[in-house]
């Protein structure tokens, strides 16, 4: 028997072995775990614990681990026996062992020294007390790849929330979106190895998908090792992490082996444990696949099953809890998986199906999984105790003889009320349609049984919905949800379209889509309000947002952070789409805010209540809907690189090449602030697949009408901030788009104008300097009308033209450069010469054209705006240079006294001007890319000339301070060490550097000459230099290697490198580039310098003193509402056909295609091999029938040759049945639905056997020996009878003789009415006999008579009706509503009614519900009624000796202006604020007492109406 640690028996150098981290233990005091009920600081710990870095499986941080080491030990116990009391069994050993099977050594040391007053017995209550824990941490199974989890030892009565806190809190697990329990044999146990890997499979796939808890033993035998085995086989089969399968394993503390290595009162991190399967005897060890163990300790050794009560408590507790993620709000369903398994198995599954919770039955795993998978289909009349017996004789043969037949009683019921709850139960077979996987399975039982759950009105199926998105499982949802049997509204999907999206969940939008949702009608202000309150707060928009909010608490100097409103999204989009898109949501006035009826955020999605649902019940004044729902969604996925979202959203834009184009705009600015490179790049690629997408749609349109595609180039967009695609590709810098032919044909007549694009360049410029030559046909325009000799539009036409104002501005500039150098070089006087006044004359039109540019906002940026953007470009700046110093050099030039250094600025200023001669051939095709060259080379130069400064500066300090001795001169300091150093790289060496060249005529030796060099160090005769050359030799040798070989050569393969990455995108670069030349001269004044200023005076007089709009000179077109329409319809059209064109690409692709006939080859796989099971099933079944066939007719010969033999044919004996019981079974399990099962004959609420209200268990009574007629001998019921104290009549709770005498049976007995509505009783002993058969129970329960407890239910109805006062049809038949109450105290909903009290006439629960003065006229209601029901009524608390006998009156409203039923309800609108009380449709999912929802099945066929 292995040791037991206690922290008392452990000696500090040996607990510092196991537990090497911990310190002293403080000293702690026994506390009982009621001390601990409040956990005082589980709200402090959690706001402790960071969620941003919860790790289930990761190494424990510092803080956590203190924290864990101080949380743990205050609100978790564990459990000490306290008092040796000597065992009359021994140890493993032969030791002396106490009665809670731990030796005496192993017990604390005041326990071997009993006190008096504990007494001599050994009481678990007393003996037993509760301590702070003392393992708990990290634990690491050692030569197993040093698996790691965690583990906590805890008292059996510690409440499940304190762990379930423990669980998410300190061991950072998200709550479960599926909780499944797995139970089974805990033994190992031998699985077809086709089975075994479909279970395995499943179980992980279906945890892996939901992000569910699995809960096991967590031992490393049977069930548990078969799940721990799964979890690690698809641990290796994983390349990487695609989520951590959380196994949580429940283990005894009593049974676990090796656990004194677990002992660490100050936390194991690691503790170290050692799986030892050879030597652990009857213990057993823990899974080392297991991510999670909770050993439940009750102070005992050795003992199983310590764990179960506290499991099915943390089970229950988990799946009352309400999960909230992505906008959905549900509670955490449970499974029950079954595998094999014995006893206490079945005592699980029975256990289970009473709770409510679905159980997976695996058929084929063994024992009592076959069992009740075999007897599954079978009514439950069929299933006797001959039958259980037979089947347990096969399938438990090792182990039969311990079944008495009080143990094969007990399983028949508990099989018989297992099978009974056919909704809750799925049996899983192998080979089943439909069925081919374990995963399909688990969630088909959680759906049939939330199907088959009552309900009021659809919250079924919204509880359905919600499951399978929270699962992220659509491929259920499409089979099991959105089926014929459910009628979806569009309108009904709504909040779960809005949780898929937050979740992000592209496969159920996709679904959700299918089924009608409209975008429009989805889509509403305060949806989007909504979506934005729920990005991800790792995501960039989102902290951009946060800045934002920041910015305007700090401006409005209030302490609360401001509600997210609309107007912040559209301020952040602004700076990423660009200034030139208007805001896309404008700031609301204060008294034009639309509100919701109900505040957002309180908005949730959950089973029960308010939900996201109400966002979209308001009425039609207060919706307010966007612009462009599908815009508003793109923009919200996009932001969020969630690539497949956008994609379904942007296949339903309209305007989905502008959409597309700012997607990509989006996501390249924000990649620029993104701090994570994998995230940079994914935004990166799917900015350019955007770009695709657009180049695509563009692509098909511009193939199909040319005119109409360069349309959609300069449409204004609403939707965009009034932006254009044009514009939207220009600002994302999307050359691929730019550079397509249809935006260059369309940018070249933008060019050109309304002239032709045929004409030659030569014709342009004849006309060009003789006009009359326009009048003849040497130039062709487009446009038909201009043809006509003599039009003046002629010359509008031609001047107007891009090319021309270009080429006209091209012949004045270099007008204005000759004349400036002609000016500078030859004319430039002491006084201004009129050549000099027309230069300056021509620069003031320069500095006027340039200030326009400057000024002209056709966009209403503002003047600040403008100017950052006109900065921005390279040739303004070089305009600016130029200009400033041109005006730099004439104020010098104007003062006599500057007048030779005015004239240098302005040379310097001529420089300048001839540079800007670039930008002008930028237009042309061939040097225009070639400038682009030399721009990026210059870069390459900048950072060229940092490195060349480096070794210039080292070798000029070192060769001046090595040849020179204290030069004072600055300017020839500088020539000595830069621009001499600099020279020498071309070739122009010092002669003076290595002493052969020395002339001391050619320096001046004191440095007195301002034109010598000061000569360097030489002799006292200044005639030889005495510096040592060879070191001066040796530093220009280096010096010239590294600059002249290295550098210069590292300089030539950097323009290399650059001309070949340009060269490769030289014509995107210039084709993109090209269009701000053309928009340029697009809006620039026809004539040129200096004859524009007549065009500025022009524009001056409109603006200035006309105050007429200034033109719009931009690429931009406003259409008309149809022509819009129609273009945007035609834009869709090619965009579905684009999007079918690249589906059928993908299709044809080698690899899809590869990927295809893969995927069907496994399928075709896959269903032979269940065609092979299904085949060799049918032969087996076809076997069995056969060979009971010849059994039965074996028997028949032999009847017959008995018959024969006794003359005659009167033979007592039956003839034996030709049926098969084999077949039969066989042809119950091949049907496809459930069989259909009458009313059962016998009562069945009455037989639970857990009697309610109380502890008490009942005797099995299966449905065979339920009638008194059919002996029973091992019948031997208990008794209880409930003593209500606040009851004046009650019969007395004992059942002596004496006092049972007293009563007076089928008689009025006194006021209390003892007669039957089924006649008279039997009594035996002194006690009625119940007349329906044995409950498993004597006495009189809870019930206050012995023999019929009269009760009266009203069941009070009226039509259902439509708004306009129809009455609602289903199924062609008439709806009912029937008047429902819940109680105080309850759960449950009940028909108003109940008990009658002793000479009263109305049930006391119906007096709670009407006012007083209602009462008689409710009584004449009742007169006036129909009685539907008249007798015994099957109810839990029946007893043999007592029961309920009811009359169930239907109290009818036929007219929905009834004045009684309108008394009715005005009366229960004052009654008791506690009671709940409402009209509710009548239908057989009504969640009511299963005893009166036979009376409403009554009651509606009574009326013809639907049930």
């Amino acid at each position: 028997m292995s040791a037991r640690g206690r922290c008392a028996k452990v000696l500090p150098s040996e607990l510092n072995k196991v537990c090497p981290e911990r310190g002293d233990e403080p000293a702690t005091h026994p506390r009982k775990m009621s001390d601990f009920e409040v956990v005082p600081n589980l709200q402090q710990s959690s706001s402790s614990v960071s969620r941003s870095r919860r790790k289930a499986h990761f190494p424990t941080g510092t803080n956590e681990k203190e924290n864990l080491i101080s949380w743990i030990p205050e609100n978790i116990r564990k459990k000490e026996c306290t008092y040796f009391v000597e065992s009359s069994q021994t140890s493993d050993s032969g030791r002396i062992v106490c009665e809670c099977g731990y030796l005496r050594e192993q017990h604390l040391d005041d326990a071997a020294k009993p006190p008096i007053y504990l007494g001599k017995e050994w009481d678990p209550s007393r003996h037993i007390q509760e301590m702070p824990t003392d393992a708990f941490g990290d634990i690491r199974f050692t030569g197993l790849g040093q698996k790691t989890g965690k583990y906590v030892r805890v008292s059996s009565d510690t409440p499940p929330r304190v762990i379930y806190h423990l669980m998410t809190q300190h061991w950072g697990l998200d709550a479960p979106n599926l909780l499944i329990s797995v139970t089974g044999g805990a033994k190992n146990f031998i699985m077809k190895p086709r089975l075994r890997n479909i279970f395995r499979q499943g179980l992980v796939k279906v945890a892996q998908t939901t992000g569910a808890w699995i809960i096991t033993g967590g031992s490393h035998a049977g069930v548990m090792k078969q799940v721990g085995e799964a979890v690690r086989d698809f641990i290796l089969s994983c390349s990487h992490k695609e989520g951590e399968i959380v196994t949580i394993g429940i283990a005894t503390w009593g049974t676990v082996y090796n656990r004194e290595s677990l002992v660490c009162p100050m936390g194991g991190f690691p503790a170290e444990y050692v799986l030892d399967e050879e030597n652990q005897g009857s213990l057993s060890c823990l899974d080392s696949n297991h991510s999670h163990f909770i050993l439940v300790d009750d102070g005992t050794h050795g003992r199983y099953g310590v764990e179960i009560p506290l499991r099915t408590r943390l089970e229950k507790f988990i799946s009352e809890q309400t999960k909230v993620k992505g906008g959905v709000a549900i509670k955490i369903p449970i499974v029950c998986v079954v595998l094999e398994g014995g006893p206490g198995t079945l005592d699980t599954i029975y256990n289970a199906i009473t709770n409510g919770i679905p159980c997976v039955i695996v058929e084929g795993s063994g024992r009592v999984a076959d069992v009740i998978a075999q007897v599954a289909n079978l009514p439950v009349a069929r299933i006797t105790i001959a039958l259980i017996q037979k089947k347990l004789s096969i399938l438990f043969h090792d182990t039969y003889e311990l079944f008495t037949e009080r143990k094969l009683v007990e399983w028949t019921k508990k099989i018989q009320d297992i099978v009974r709850s056919r909704q809750l139960l799925t049996i899983f077979r192998e080979g089943k349609y439909g069925q081919q996987d374990v995963d399909v399975a688990i969630l088909q039982a959680l759906f049939k049984a939330s199907r088959n759950q009552d309900h009021f009105g659809r919250e079924n199926w919204d509880h359905q919905l919600k499951l399978a998105v929270a699962w992220n499982r659509v491929d259920i949802a499409r089979s099991e949800i959105f089926t014929d049997d459910h009628d979806w509204k569009p309108a009904d999907l709504h909040p779960v379209m809005a949780a898929a999206l937050i979740s992000n969940k592209p496969e159920f939008v996709k679904l959700f889509l299918e089924q009608g949702v409209c975008l429009k009608d989805f889509v509403t202000w305060d949806t989007l309000v909504y979506l934005y309150d729920n990005l991800a707060p790792s995501c960039l928009f989102h902290s951009k947002l946060q800045k934002v909010l920041l910015e305007e608490r700090e401006h409005t100097a209030g302490s609360k952070m401001p509600r997210l409103q609309m107007h912040h999204v559209s301020q952040v989009l602004r700076e990423l789409l660009g200034c030139s898109t208007q805001p896309l949501y404008p700031k609301p006035k204060h008294t034009e805010r639309p509100r919701l009826s109900i505040p957002v955020p309180h908005i949730k999605l959950n089973v029960q209540g308010s939900s996201l649902r109400s966002l979209y019940k308001r009425s039609a004044g207060r919706v307010t809907f966007t612009m462009d729902p599908i815009r508003d969604l793109l923009i919200w996925a996009v932001v969020q690189n969630r690539k497949e979202l956008a994609e379904i959203i942007w296949a339903q834009s309209q305007d989905c090449m502008a959409a597309a184009l700012a997607c990509s705009k989006i996501l390249k600015e924000l990649a620029k602030e993104e701090e994570d490179t994998d995230t940079t790049d994914d935004m990166l690629a799917l900015a350019e697949e955007y770009e695709h997408k657009a180049i695509g749609v563009f692509t098909d349109c511009y193939r199909k009408d040319e005119e109409r595609a360069q349309k959609l180039l300069t449409r204004v967009s609403e939707a965009w901030g009034k932006t254009t695609c044009l514009q939207l590709a220009l600002e994302a810098k999307n050359m691929n788009f730019v550079s397509h032919g249809g935006v260059q044909a369309f940018l070249t007549k933008v060019w050109w104008g309304k002239l032709s694009v045929d004409n030659s360049l030569w014709r342009v410029i004849m006309c060009m300097l003789f006009f009359p030559l326009l009048y003849t046909n040497l130039i062709t325009f487009r446009e038909k009308r201009l043809q006509p000799v003599g039009c003046l539009a002629h010359l509008r036409a031609f001047f107007t033209a891009p090319i021309v104002i270009f080429l006209m501005n091209i012949l004045s500039y270099f007008t204005f450069l000759l004349l400036f150098a002609y000016v500078l070089m030859v004319d430039f006087q002491p006084m201004p010469s009129w050549r000099e006044y027309l230069i300056y004359f021509w620069l003031f039109s320069l500095v006027c054209e340039e200030t326009r540019q400057l000024l002209y906002d056709p966009d209403g940026l503002g003047v600040v705006k403008m100017a950052s953007l006109y900065i921005k470009d390279f040739w303004n700046k070089l305009d600016i240079c130029a200009i400033l110093v041109f005006i730099a050099g004439l104020t010098c030039r104007l003062i006599p006294s500057t007048l030779y250094p005015g004239r240098i600025i302005l040379s310097l200023a001529f420089i300048i001007f001839c540079l800007r001669l670039m930008h002008i051939f930028t237009v042309s095709k061939t040097l225009g890319p070639k400038i682009i060259i030399v721009k990026r080379m210059m870069k390459d130069v900048f950072f060229f000339l940092f490195l060349l400064a480096v070794w210039v500066v080292s070798f000029g300090v070192a060769k001046q301070a090595i040849l020179i001795h204290n030069e004072e001169r600055v300017e020839w300091l500088f020539r000595g060490v830069v621009y001499h150093s600099y020279l020498t790289i071309f070739g122009q060496i010092p002669s003076y550097i290595d002493g052969v060249n020395f002339n001391i005529d050619q320096c001046s030796p004191n440095g007195t000459d301002p034109y010598k060099p000061k000569c360097p160090e030489t002799n006292a005769d200044n005639k030889e230099p005495i510096f040592p050359e060879w070191l001066t030799v040796i530093l220009l040798c280096l010096y010239l290697l590294f600059t002249n070989i290295l550098l210069l050569n590292l300089l030539i393969a950097m323009f290399n490198y650059t001309f070949q990455q340009v060269q490769e995108h030289t014509d995107k670069i210039w084709k993109f580039q090209r269009h701000d030349l053309i928009q340029e001269y697009h809006g620039r004044p026809p004539a040129p310098p200096p004859l524009i200023l007549l065009n500025h005076l022009q524009l001056l007089v409109q603006r200035g003193l006309l105050h007429r709009p200034a033109m719009h000179h931009k690429l931009k077109e406003k259409l008309e509402k149809n022509e819009e329409a129609a273009l945007l319809s035609w834009e869709m059209y090619l965009k579905e056909n684009y999007l079918q064109h690249q589906q059928c690409q993908e299709k044809q692709n080698t690899e899809q295609m590869i990927r295809d006939i893969a995927q069907r080859v496994d399928v075709l796989a896959e269903l032979l091999d269940l065609d092979q099971v299904k085949r060799t099933g049918v032969v087996e079944q076809r076997l069995g029938s056969l060979e009971d066939q010849v059994h039965q007719s074996a028997q028949a010969l032999r009847w017959m040759m008995q018959a024969l033999r006794g003359n005659g044919f009167s033979s007592g004996e039956d003839v034996p049945a030709m049926g098969s019981s084999k077949a039969l079974e066989a042809k119950e399990i091949d049907l496809k639905g459930k069989p259909e099962e009458s009313r059962p004959p016998y009562h069945v609420l009455a037989r639970n056997l857990l009697y309610p209200g109380s502890h008490t268990l009942r005797f099995p009574v299966p449905d065979e020996k339920v009638p008194w007629e059919v002996d029973f001998p091992l019948y031997d019921p208990p008794a209880y009878s409930a003593d209500h104290k606040d009851m004046a009549v009650q019969d007395p709770f004992s059942l002596s003789l004496e006092s049972l005498l007293k009563i007076n049976y089928n008689t009025m007995d006194g006021l209390i009415d003892r007669q039957s509505f089924h006649g008279l009783y039997a009594v035996q002993d002194g006690l009625p006999l119940n007349p329906m058969g044995r409950t498993g129970l004597r006495g009189r329960g809870r019930l206050h008579c012995f023999g019929p407890n009269h009760a009266l239910h009203p069941v009070v109805t009226r039509w259902r009706r439509n708004l306009d006062g129809s009455i609602i049809r289903k199924s062609l038949k008439k709806m009912l509503e029937v008047l429902v109450a819940q109680y105080p105290l309850s759960d449950v909903w009940a028909l108003p009614g109940g008990s009658l009290e002793p000479g009263e006439t109305l049930p006391l629960k119906l007096k709670w519900i009407l006012r007083r003065e209602f009462w008689p006229q409710f009584q004449n209601l009742l007169k006036q009624g129909t009685e539907v029901h008249k007798g015994y009524l099957d109810d839990p608390r029946n007893t043999d000796n007592a029961w309920v006998e009811t009359v169930a009156i239907s109290v009818h409203f036929d007219s929905q202006n009834n004045v009684e039923m309108k008394r009715l309800n005005s009366f229960l609108q004052g009654c008791d604020p506690e009671l709940c009380i409402r009209w509710q449709v009548l239908d057989k999912r009504i969640p009511l007492h299963t005893n009166h929802k036979e009376l409403l099945h009554k009651v509606s066929a009574l009326f013809g109406a639907y049930y």
